[in-house]
């Protein structure tokens, strides 16, 4: 039995928050791309993503390895990936492919390196803008390439690798829903502190990062991806293993429209709270269809953010104190009351503050897991 140990959810090419090449896409040059598994086995399979691709997407090779330093593989450990059979695949426009499995051991918690040979030109390239880690590229076919001084330049960005499984027999998978607090907006980059890496160390659990910084409840956007209530299907209930979702979204629903130099995303309605519970709502319908648990948390204290006004503050009381009393999720943590400022609950607290009033830093997002842990 396959176990999702990671994902990243596919996003539109965009320029973003995020220096990227999403827009140019790659020809003639490897990838090379690094993540953390939360579930280890003897196999393993990647989903490679072209939904936000106009062509098929041509892959010429795929290698995995255990990871080591910088874009360097531990020797050894490369395996090539075969799909179907076959070393090559196309991956169909607006579609996925996942691989055959692949004999390579991995342990939870250990990095794991996916590497492609992108010989013709990709085109648009769908991504996940913020990976908080780094990712390489060079010139020609360095599938096989242990040292990693083949690969020239880097960016903070993962292309077209959506999820990486093992076969760790796990169905007790918890998937984290939301935004770039989610996604890990905050957290020190390279060092794996978002709170889907804390969650996991804490309970032992698989546990998937289904966070796109930006990203909304209710709404589309270009830069930000999907909404919420439209992304589930493909960002979660798709992976195989996962029982328990617990949802963080809503927030920039509330706060785009009090940031009126926002350029990413336009026009930004003023949304209700009756609004954004109808969409939390549809929301619990997906996921409870599925047959998954589903825990609510209420929003985080943004108090002094740009995210913050009359209104913001007014939504955000009306649609945490819904989460808090509805009964209608199976469970609820109360991250609001977690991170708040003992002397302000409107603001987060000057220790877990990563210092934009919104976002946690390493140490919020600690105490985020460790709340959402008692739950599990």
């Amino acid at each position: 039995m396959f176990t999702t140990a990671w994902t990243a959810a596919p996003q539109l090419p965009a320029e973003g928050f995020t220096p990227n090449r999403s827009r140019e896409g790659f020809w003639r040059q490897s990838l090379r791309q690094t993540v953390r598994v939360s579930a280890g086995g003897d196999r393993l399979r990647v989903r490679l993503s072209n939904d936000y691709g106009f062509s098929p997407l041509r892959i010429a090779g795929a290698t995995v390895a255990r990871a080591a330093a910088g874009a360097a593989v531990e020797p050894g450990s490369v395996r090539r990936l075969e799909f179907e059979g076959a070393y090559a695949v196309a991956v169909p426009a607006r579609g996925s492919v996942l691989s055959d499995p692949a004999g390579l051991t991995l342990a939870a918690g250990e990095s794991l390196t996916v590497t492609l040979h992108l010989n013709a030109v990709t085109g648009p390239a769908t991504f996940h803008a913020q990976a908080f880690t780094t990712a390489y590229r060079g010139p020609g076919d360095l599938l096989d390439d242990v040292t990693g001084d083949g690969f020239e330049e880097s960016d903070e960005s993962w292309y077209f690798l959506s999820a990486v499984e093992t076969d760790a027999g796990r169905g007790d998978a918890v998937a984290l829903f939301g935004d770039s607090v989610t996604d890990g907006f905050g957290s020190t980059p390279g060092a794996d502190r978002r709170w889907s890496d804390a969650l996991a160390e804490l309970t032992g659990r698989p546990v998937l990062n289904a966070g796109i910084g930006g990203n909304l409840l209710l709404n589309d956007s270009a830069w930000y991806g999907e909404s919420g209530v439209h992304r589930l299907a493909r960002d979660v209930l798709r992976h195989p293993g996962v029982d328990t979702l617990v949802v963080l979204l809503g927030l920039n629903d509330i706060g785009f429209s009090e940031t009126r130099e926002q350029p990413t995303y336009h026009p930004a309605p003023v949304v209700e709270a009756d609004e954004l519970i109808d969409g939390h709502r549809a929301l619990i319908r997906q996921a409870r269809a599925d047959g998954l648990r589903v825990i609510g948390s209420t929003l985080l204290p943004f108090g002094g953010s740009d995210h913050w006004g009359e209104h913001a503050a007014k939504v955000s009381h009306e649609v945490n104190e819904w989460i808090r009393a509805s009964g209608e999720w199976d469970a609820v943590v109360d991250l609001a009351v977690a991170l708040a400022d003992p002397a302000d609950p409107d603001r987060l607290h000057p220790a877990y503050d990563f210092g934009d009033h919104l976002h946690p830093n390493d140490a919020g997002y600690a105490v985020m897991a460790e709340a959402v842990a008692e739950l599990l």
